[in-house]
């Protein structure tokens, strides 16, 4: 979860690798992607940023390097992204299937929340769509970049990597961001009176009753 700047960071290493790989071939692309990640590390180190994205990313791209490395080809690198699409597809649809929408999880885990969303039905429902937002971000991916792959077509490869990335991602955050809002209001509004508040009202009614 790097942000915006994660998400420039990852794209770094690609940006090098394709043209490199065209150019040099595939070693020389595998030792440029490793070189910018482990300078994209360094860079987060020196301005004393959270290094979990850049650690994460430059894992990432030692292992999408030595899958190319192992495949022998070019387009290997993006074999791993590939198939963890497919993976987080069907796992963010296991989820929603079994009415536990990971992206309400989520949100509990982040902030701490306790899972009383799951007996609100409306925050349970708002999760669930954006759970499937997600699901249809990580199937594009799949699809789009498997079909690209097997067409042999690195370069738009690269380019469905970051397109399909910084776009689909803002779209999937923003469909998250207004099932959170949707469901802080359903929470609040199924939340029990508080006793001030209740107290408040039976007094009210006992008034109404002498009145009458």
């Amino acid at each position: 979860m790097g942000g915006v700047s994660g998400l420039i960071y990852s794209s770094l290493p690609v940006l090098v690798f394709v043209p490199v790989s065209s150019v040099f071939g595939l070693v020389p692309a595998i030792v440029a992607a490793l070189v910018v990640a482990a300078l994209i590390l360094l860079w987060r180190l020196a301005r004393k940023e959270s290094v979990q994205p850049a650690v994460s990313g430059f894992i990432g791209v030692g292992i999408c390097a030595l899958i190319a490395y192992v495949v022998g080809e070019s387009k290997g690198y993006f074999l791993y992204g590939i198939w963890m699409s497919l993976f987080w597809a069907v796992v963010f649809l296991a989820s929603v299937l079994i009415r536990r929408p990971l992206v309400g999880y989520i949100w509990s885990w982040v902030n701490g929340h306790d899972r009383g969303w799951r007996n609100v039905r409306r925050a349970v429902l708002v999760f669930d769509i954006a759970t499937i937002t997600w699901v249809l971000v990580f199937a594009s991916r799949f699809v789009v970049q498997r079909h690209l792959y097997d067409a042999d077509q690195t370069g738009w490869l690269a380019a469905a990597r970051i397109g399909m990335g910084w776009p689909l991602t803002a779209v999937a955050a923003l469909a998250t961001y207004l099932a959170i809002r949707a469901a802080q209001r359903a929470l609040h509004a199924h939340a029990p009176a508080a006793p001030d508040d209740a107290a408040e009202d039976a007094t009210e009614a006992e008034d109404a009753v002498r009145e009458s």
